[in-house]
């Protein structure tokens, strides 16, 4: 089917604006953190689920635990830094489901190095797969959705490093500054062939990767529980972020109750830019 009208969307009731049932549904990095909770929830909103990841037994799992809940979830195993990894992964959800309506390139790593030690292998490595990857994912599910009439959405995970450095984290900032300009470029260049780009700026989730990124040294004076209340007490919500407080946006993102977005960096931080 082709674009939906705006007539047509008012008519929708609140489940049928978020009702995923028939679209396929590629996320990357889903194994693990937001990515698993993004998965998790495009899946009970009736998509059908590739996720891809490296972290094969994580995906086993994934994939087992939604199929058993009654979605419909397959795996891909891929390196999506590469162009190759990445445009791959957009052909296997062709080759599983015939069609791809929704992606989201969330797979990112964010080591944390000072700028005055930072290497180039840490430099190509976080750029290659935040960046390079999430274009030629976005790139391939475009020209598919493009091909096929039927238009889609494209999320990527950025953050709000994007928007306002914190601190050790040039690489890092850098590919998430990108990404957010990929995002508007693509929105400016697609939106006119039916394909909607937005981006996520988190900040302040707590996932397995963001505990693994944390400094593993601290100032023996420094107490990193008692470090972590003070970040908690200076945001307006006074608490950190659940993987599934992006999901949820997300979810809104891939379905037709944000048809008229484009070309967005929405923010989901509690309040942290205002901190």
């Amino acid at each position: 089917k082709g674009s939906m009208t705006k007539k047509d969307i008012r008519n929708m009731t609140i489940s049928e604006l978020f009702d995923l049932t028939g679209k396929v549904v590629v996320v990357t990095g889903a194994a693990k953190g937001i990515g698993l909770a993004i998965a998790t929830r495009l899946a009970e909103a009736g998509a059908s689920l590739l996720a891809v990841d490296i972290d094969v037994d994580a995906l086993t799992a994934e994939c087992d635990a939604i199929n058993k809940r009654g979605g419909t979830a397959k795996m891909h195993v891929a390196d999506v830094s590469t162009a190759k990894g990445a445009i791959g992964s957009i052909q296997a959800a062709k080759d599983a489901y015939g069609q791809i309506d929704v992606l989201v390139n969330n797979a990112g790593i964010y080591p944390m190095v000072p700028a005055l030690d930072l290497s180039e292998e840490i430099w190509d490595k976080t750029l290659n797969l935040n960046l390079k990857g999430a274009f030629f994912a976005a790139q391939s599910a475009a020209q598919e959705m493009v091909q096929s009439g039927r238009g889609g959405s494209i999320i990527n995970v950025a953050s709000i490093d994007g928007i306002k450095p914190t601190g050790n984290l040039v690489h890092y900032d850098s590919s998430k500054g990108g990404l957010n300009m990929m995002t508007k470029a693509l929105a400016k260049d697609l939106g006119p062939k039916g394909v909607r780009v937005n981006s996520i700026a988190p900040g302040g989730v707590v996932t397995p990767g963001t505990a693994q990124a944390a400094p593993t040294e601290l100032p023996a004076d420094v107490d990193r529980e008692e470090m972590m209340k003070q970040i908690v007490a200076h945001l307006p919500l006074q608490r950190m972020g659940e993987p599934d407080d992006v999901a949820r946006l997300a979810l809104f993102l891939a379905s037709p109750a944000s048809a008229y977005m484009t070309g967005s960096v929405v923010v989901v931080d509690g309040g942290m830019l205002l901190a």
